[in-house]
């Protein structure tokens, strides 16, 4: 049987990135060019630079992914490109060059969405991993509690109804001068804090125990430190990382494990950004095992944004066939399900 060469590409955010892969178990290549530094000075992602930015690199890193790899883009199977959720520009600049690599070498095209790429990532280095299972998609723009029924086949039973995680963790770091970006800076600055100091609130959604919602906490994070500014009392940023940490992870946990235990599973994965943090993964790991379950969690470089598991992704829909027109567009409010 001919080998099946998967190139894929990633570019919702703001990292330009390109995988090959074979045969959905073995990675040739994995580039990925990062803008965080160039954003840093702006305290968050900026658009139009980043679209930008990903016009100038996309070929090169295309290259030198296929270079890396030893093949030719003769070698190819298929191409697939994450078509949504992300930023419009960005993602435009992704699938524009993906439609016109597939057409000029006359290779089949695969759409795929960003969720089901994170949710993937788990299938990299967990190749005992099978569904179902129920899988927690944390991340700067998402908080995704889903039930992985089949390779591409999903049901969320749990979103954020306001600040997705990563998000919330952006901003408290802003607030406390943690800088860009703001998940592994609290994450660091949090291991010389106390996580009992402060108590902050556990949003509870009344109408779907598992919908997450952040805004609160957010905010009772800045009335904090307002507070202690017009009392003139000095903030122990370590204790507010931490307790603040503790809040999120409380959270994230008690929802997940709750939905594993409900629909019957004995298997949890989570992914996305905010799934490296360290503390949220030690609490992961001590509770599924306290519980025995099956915990499951892709490593830290693969947490992030990445072309690898667009690549494990579009390899599931290459094996069913489903391929996309050259019509595809980039859809930057696409939902998990809507393919």
């Amino acid at each position: 049987m001919k080998e099946v060469l998967i190139l894929a590409i990633e570019t919702s955010c703001d990292e330009t990135a390109c995988a090959v892969i074979k045969d959905g178990r073995e990675i040739l290549s994995d580039i990925i060019y990062s803008q965080i530094k160039l954003h840093s000075e702006y305290g968050g992602v900026v658009p139009e630079i980043a679209s930008r930015k990903h016009i100038e690199k996309i070929n090169q890193v295309t290259q030198q992914a296929l270079d890396e790899a030893g093949v030719t883009l003769n070698d190819i199977t298929a191409v697939a490109v994450t078509y949504g959720p992300g930023l419009v520009g960005a993602l435009l600049v992704g699938v524009s060059f993906a439609k016109a690599l597939a057409f000029a070498a006359g290779l089949p095209l695969i759409g795929v969405h960003h969720i089901e790429g994170h949710i993937c990532a788990n299938f990299i280095e967990h190749k005992e991993l099978k569904p179902p299972f129920v899988c927690l998609v944390v991340s700067g723009g998402h908080s995704h509690l889903v039930v992985v029924k089949d390779h591409g086949v999903y049901e969320v039973i749990g979103r954020t109804r306001d600040d997705a995680a990563g998000e919330a963790f952006d901003k408290v770091a802003r607030a406390i001068g943690l800088g860009y970006p703001g998940g592994p800076a609290i994450d660091a600055h949090a291991k010389g804090g106390n996580p009992e100091a402060i108590h902050f609130p556990r949003a509870q959604v009344d109408d779907n125990e598992y919908d997450f919602s952040f805004s609160g906490l957010k905010s009772a994070v800045l009335n904090y430190i307002n507070g202690a500014k017009m009392k003139n009392e000095e903030i122990n940023t370590a204790d507010l990382a931490a307790s603040f940490q503790k809040a999120v992870t409380d959270v994230l946990v008690g929802h997940s494990l709750k939905a594993v235990k409900d629909f019957g599973f004995n298997t949890f994965a989570i992914a996305g950004g905010v799934a490296a943090n360290s503390s949220l993964r030690a609490e992961f790991e001590n509770k599924c095992e306290g519980q025995g379950m099956r915990f499951y969690s892709p490593s830290p470089k693969y947490c992030t944004d990445n072309a690898v598991m667009i690549a494990w992704a579009g390899y599931y829909e290459y094996l069913k066939g489903n391929f996309s027109g050259y019509d595809l567009n980039a859809i930057p409010g696409l939902r998990l399900g809507d393919k």
